[in-house]
């Protein structure tokens, strides 16, 4: 038998990506994968379209790829994800060594392409096709997994805020069949999987057909509740006008989901919100998450922040600060604004970069403060931990507590899919230590 073809595949960007590429590397049949571009046979950028600059970031990496492309003529390399989405066929013409272009709703092509650029074409598919791409991918293969992966329930977004290019790249807000996702989560759990993370841009925005109907977000968690061996369900990204009643319930009735819930709010600024498109105001956030502890009092909240928005004053900036104060994260990122091509906030007048420098500099200082109080405040507890791998130290395990916090436990005997009770003992500025219980 011919030896297999090996696979390079990076990542930018969000989960939602990471699952990709995973289904991506499944679906590529005679291919393995490879951790170094020297070694592979293709090459795939799997990108993102989020970040500052993000084509430019993507054409810099492809221009390390050249001498690659000399000495092995026979290398593929493509370019996948939202960047593919927007740029289509001009990355081809800025980079013309690229082989293959394909969007996210399109990866279930891959072999197609692949077969395609081998026989001389250079194929671009950045259509948004009808065919259901997660009933085209084969079932994942039986090989053992870590205690941890991602589950795709909810692609695109309908939301069209101004400063965000996903409903251009991702499309339309579209669910996946309730069964398809639990015939996933089960072929998951058999190969070793604890915890599942359901992913979607607006993840509590689904609306997937299942027995009966249309099934809520809610109803999905609690059907997975009933997966024997799946311990805990996390999900993201939320939109907060897609909390629903039965969602924030599930909060504070299912024991397998965890306490830990992302709800980007962005500003704490009316005016800067309604610039944003966003559709609520500070107060209905505000009131939303009182609602969410009242369900759930130990719930840890995340957020998303972007600075120095088109228009955004110090009165804007301090409300934000203000609704920081009120809301205390347990964790939240933090962005200065950048500017999308075709999006609506790019073509209006900008502030200066020192002032959203400036800006982002208190907001972090914040968030920092408060990220630190609210890990403070698990010494001396006993949590939960699922174990993930060894730590850096010998005879050491790092897990996951059910607030995401990163802990470190000292411990023989412990392996990567434990469930164990740990007493914290120490907070440290990024992770926690404790002991087994």
């Amino acid at each position: 038998m011919a030896e297999p073809k090996k696979l390079y595949i990076k990542t930018y960007g969000c989960q939602m990506n990471v699952y990709d590429s995973e289904r991506m590397a499944e679906v590529m049949d005679g291919y393995v994968k490879t951790e170094t571009p020297e070694d592979a046979d293709m090459i795939l950028l799997n990108t993102c379209h989020i970040r500052e600059k993000a084509a430019e970031k993507v054409y810099s990496e492809l221009g390390r790829f050249k001498n690659l492309k000399v000495e092995k003529p026979d290398l593929r390399i493509g370019v996948a994800g939202c960047v593919a989405q927007a740029e289509g066929e001009e990355i081809m013409r800025r980079q013309p060594m690229v082989d293959l272009v394909v969007g996210p709703q399109s990866y279930h092509r891959l072999p197609e392409l692949e077969a395609k650029s081998r026989a001389g074409q250079k194929p671009v598919d950045i259509d948004f096709p009808e065919e259901d791409k997660f009933e085209k991918l084969k079932g994942r293969p039986k090989a053992s997994r870590g205690p941890t992966a991602f589950l795709s329930v909810q692609e695109g977004c309908d939301k069209f805020c101004a400063f965000c290019v996903v409903p251009y790249t991702r499309g339309a807000e579209v669910s996946r069949p309730v069964q398809q996702i639990i015939r996933e989560a089960n072929d998951l759990v058999e190969r070793g999987v604890r915890e599942i993370t359901l992913l979607g841009q607006n993840v509590n925005a689904y609306h997937g057909e299942g027995e009966g109907g249309t099934w809520s977000l809610a109803k999905l968690i609690w059907e997975l509740d009933k997966v024997d061996g799946l311990e805990r369900i996390r999900f993201t990204t939320s939109h907060p006008n897609d909390m629903s009643d039965d969602l924030i319930e599930a909060h504070g009735t299912c024991k397998k989901l965890m306490p830990y819930l992302h709800l980007p709010v962005q500003s704490g600024s009316d005016k800067i919100l309604k610039r944003m498109n966003r559709s609520h105001t500070a107060e209905e956030y505000l009131k939303l998450i009182e609602r969410i502890r009242e369900a759930r009092p130990d719930i840890l909240m995340s957020g998303d922040f972007i600075v120095g928005f088109p228009e955004e004053t110090e009165e804007d900036f301090q409300a934000t600060m203000d609704l920081l104060e009120a809301v205390k994260y347990g964790y939240a990122y933090s962005f200065k604004y950048s500017t999308r091509p075709g999006t609506p906030a790019a073509e209006r007048e900008q502030l200066s970069e020192d002032v959203k420098s400036e800006r982002l500099s208190r907001l972090q200082e914040v968030i920092t403060r408060h990220q630190r109080e609210v890990q403070d405040d698990m010494v001396g507890r006993k949590v939960n931990v699922l174990f993930e791998k060894p730590g850096r130290l010998e005879g050491q395990m790092v897990g996951k507590s059910e607030y995401l916090h990163a802990v470190h436990v000292q411990a023989d005997g412990v392996q990567a899919g434990d469930l164990r009770e740990v007493e914290i003992t120490e907070s440290g500025p990024n992770s926690l230590r404790g002991q087994i219980a």
